[in-house]
C-alpha cells in the first residue's frame, strides 16, 4: 500500500486526537486545533477563489503568528508552495525573490508593508497582496476576507510526497539568494525524525522564538501540530517578553540561536528570574561556547540541546546530547560535548569527508567537510542547476562546513569553508578563538574575522561588545586570549562596538563585519 507522505496529516491528527485543546496562543487570541482547522478550509477556498492551483507559489511576509501558521495547511490544500520571506531584507531583495519565486498572491504584515509598497510596480507576478492588522489601498484585508468563505471541510487537491511544499531562500550573502525545493517527503520525514530525538509530545508548549521563515522555524509547524502541541507565537526577539511568556504559558521547549539564548541569560541574570518548570533550549547556528551550556543548565535550569542543520536539509541532521555510550569525564567536559554540532540523526548519514572524498580520522584534529545522504535533503536550487550540481555531487550534499571527529563519534565544527583564517599557512578556527574569548567575564558578545597582514596573508581580528558596567582593554584581552590560546590564533587586532549585525534568527552577519575592513582590492581599510 502506498500513502503519500503529505503534510496536511499533521493538522489532521491534531485535529482528530485534541480537537478542543488550546493549538496556538498569539498575543490575546487563542485558537484550538478545532478552530485552526476551520479557518485553514477557509482560506483554502480564498485561494482557490484566487485562481491558485496546484504548483503556485504563495508568499508570506509576516513574523511569527495566527496568520502564517494557518497559512502552512491552507496552502497545501490546494497544493500550492509555501515561500516564506526573511523579515528583514530590503524593499530589492524582496523584489528578487518575489520575481524569482513567480509567486502569485503575498499575505503580508501590516507594519511589514512599506517594505513592499515601494516595490509593488516592479513584481511581475504578484497579483494579489492581503494585509494582516489593519487596511491598505490596494490591498485585501486578511480577517474581513477570510471571513467571506465557508469554514466546511475542504475537497483537497491531490498530491504526491514529491510535490515541492516549500519554497526557501538562503540569506544571499555572495550574491543573490538561491531558492531551496523541499517536497512533502522531505519535510514530513523530517518532523518524524525531529521529533523522536527532541522527544515532543502532547505535553509540550512550544514558544517560537525562532522565525518561522527560518526553515518553517526548524520544521515546528509541521512536527509540533503532529503531537497535539500548544503554540506560543513570539513576534519579536526581545528577551523581556520571551521570559514572560515563558513564565505566563509555562512554555517546556524553545529554539532559537546562540546570541538570543545569550540574550535571556543576560536578562534573567539582571531580573534574578527563577523558573519552577523544565524548558528545553534548542540551539542551532554557530557553535556556542561551554560556557553557555554551563550558564543555561547550572544557572537557568534548562536543558541545553544543540542541533545542527541547514535550509538544504529541511534542516536538522545531528544533534550532540549525550548517548548512552557516551563517556563524560566531569561537568565541563559534559559541556564541551554539548556544544559540539554531535552524531547523525535518524534518516541521515552525515560524514566529515576530505578534498578526496575520503572520511577523515576520529582523531579530532583531521579537517574536512561536512557531507550529508539523507531523504530530508533538497531536491535542489529553484532555476539554478549549476548551483545544485555544485552542492550536490555523487548523492551527498556538501555543506561548506568544516569539521573535525573526536573518538566517540562526535562531530564539531571549526569553520565555515570562507570563515577559516589561514594566516601564515596555518588553520585558525574562528569560533574556536571566540569561545575563549567568550570566558571573560566582561565580554558579552565576541566575532572574530579575517583581516589581511602584509607578512602572513590575513590575520584573526576580534570584534566585542562589552558587558555593561564593565571596562575592557585591548591588553588585558590579549594577556587573556594568552592563557587559553596557542600564539599564532590569538586576534591580532580588536575593536569594540555597542552590538554585532546580526540575521532576523539571531546569527551573527560576519560578512559584514568583514566589509568594514576589507575594499574592493582585498586590501586593509585603513
Amino acid at each position: 500500500m502506498h500513502v503519500p507522505l503529505i503534510l496536511t496529516d499533521f493538522l489532521d491528527r491534531a485535529v482528530t486526537l485534541y480537537g478542543g485543546k488550546t493549538a496556538v496562543i498569539d498575543g490575546e487570541r487563542s485558537l484550538t486545533y478545532r478552530d485552526i482547522e476551520k479557518r485553514v478550509n477557509q482560506l483554502s477556498r480564498g485561494l482557490a477563489e484566487l485562481g491558485i492551483k496546484k504548483g503556485d507559489k504563495v508568499a508570506y511576509l509576516t513574523p511569527n503568528s495566527l496568520e502564517m501558521f494557518e497559512g502552512f495547511y491552507g496552502l497545501y490544500q490546494v497544493g500550492a508552495v509555501m515561500t516564506s520571506l526573511n523579515t528583514r531584507l530590503r524593499p530589492e531583495d524582496y523584489q528578487f525573490i518575489l520575481n524569482h519565486s513567480e509567486s502569485k498572491v503575498l499575505f503580508v504584515d501590516a507594519d511589514l508593508y512599506p517594505l513592499i509598497e515601494s516595490i509593488r510596480t516592479n513584481l511581475e507576478t504578484v497579483h494579489t497582496f492581503i494585509i494582516q492588522g489593519r487596511d491598505a489601498e490596494g490591498c485585501l484585508s486578511y480577517e474581513k476576507w477570510l471571513s467571506g468563505y465557508s469554514e466546511e471541510a475542504y475537497d483537497r487537491v491531490p498530491l504526491e510526497e514529491t510535490d515541492i511544499a516549500s519554497l526557501l531562500y538562503t540569506s544571499g550573502t555572495t550574491g543573490d539568494p538561491k531558492g531551496v525545493l523541499l517536497s512533502h517527503r522531505s519535510n514530513y520525514l523530517h518532523a518524524l525524525t525531529t521529533m523522536h530525538h527532541l522527544k515532543i509530545s502532547d505535553q509540550d508548549t512550544l514558544l517560537h522564538v525562532l522565525p518561522m521563515f527560518h526553515v518553517n522555524g526548524w520544521g515546528s509547524p509541521f512536527y509540533y501540530t503532529a503531537n497535539g502541541a500548544t503554540q506560543v507565537m513570539q513576534r519579536k526577539v526581545d528577551p523581556k517578553a520571551i521570559l514572560e511568556n515563558v513564565a505566563k504559558h509555562q512554555v517546556s521547549i524553545m529554539h532559537m540561536a546562540p546570541t538570543v539564548l545569550n540574550m535571556l541569560i543576560e536578562e534573567a541574570a539582571h531580573t534574578n528570574a527563577k523558573f519552577d518548570h523544565a524548558l528545553r533550549v534548542v540551539i542551532a547556528g554557530s557553535a556556542p561556547p561551554p560556557a553557555f551550556v554551563r550558564k543555561v543548565e547550572e544557572e537557568l535550569g534548562w536543558e541545553f540541546i544543540q542541533v545542527y542543520g541547514m535550509t538544504e536539509i529541511s534542516p536538522l541532521v545531528t544533534m550532540s546530547a549525550h548517548r548512552s555510550n557516551t563517556q563524560v569525564k566531569d561537568a565541563a567536559h559534559s559541556a564541551k560535548l554539548k556544544s559540539k554540532t554531535g552524531y547523525e540523526l535518524i534518516g541521515s548519514k552525515v560524514r566529515v569527508l576530505d578534498e578526496l572524498g575520503v572520511e577523515v580520522p576520529h582523531d579530532g584534529k583531521a579537517i574536512g567537510e561536512i557531507a550529508v545522504r539523507s531523504n530530508n535533503v533538497m531536491e535542489g536550487y529553484f532555476k539554478n542547476p549549476e548551483a545544485t550540481s555544485a552542492a550536490i555531487r555523487d548523492g551527498w550534499l556538501y555543506t561548506g562546513d568544516m569539521a573535525i571527529v573526536d573518538d566517540q563519534g562526535y562531530i564539531e565544527i571549526v569553520d565555515r569553508k570562507k570563515d577559516v583564517i589561514i594566516s601564515g599557512g596555518e588553520n585558525i578556527s574562528s569560533i574556536e578563538v571566540e569561545a575563549a574569548l567568550y570566558d571573560h567575564p566582561a565580554i558579552l558578545e565576541a566575532a572574530v574575522i579575517a583581516v589581511p597582514h602584509e607578512k602572513w596573508g590575513e590575520v584573526p581580528h576580534a570584534v566585542i561588545v562589552k558587558r555593561e558596567g564593565y571596562e575592557l582593554t585591548e591588553e588585558e584581552v590579549i594577556a587573556f586570549a594568552n592563557e587559553k590560546l596557542a600564539r599564532f590564533k590569538i586576534p591580532k587586532s580588536f575593536s569594540f562596538t555597542d552590538q554585532l549585525p546580526k540575521t532576523a534568527s539571531g546569527k551573527i552577519q560576519k560578512v559584514v563585519l568583514r566589509k568594514e575592513f576589507w575594499d574592493k582590492d582585498g586590501k586593509m581599510v585603513n
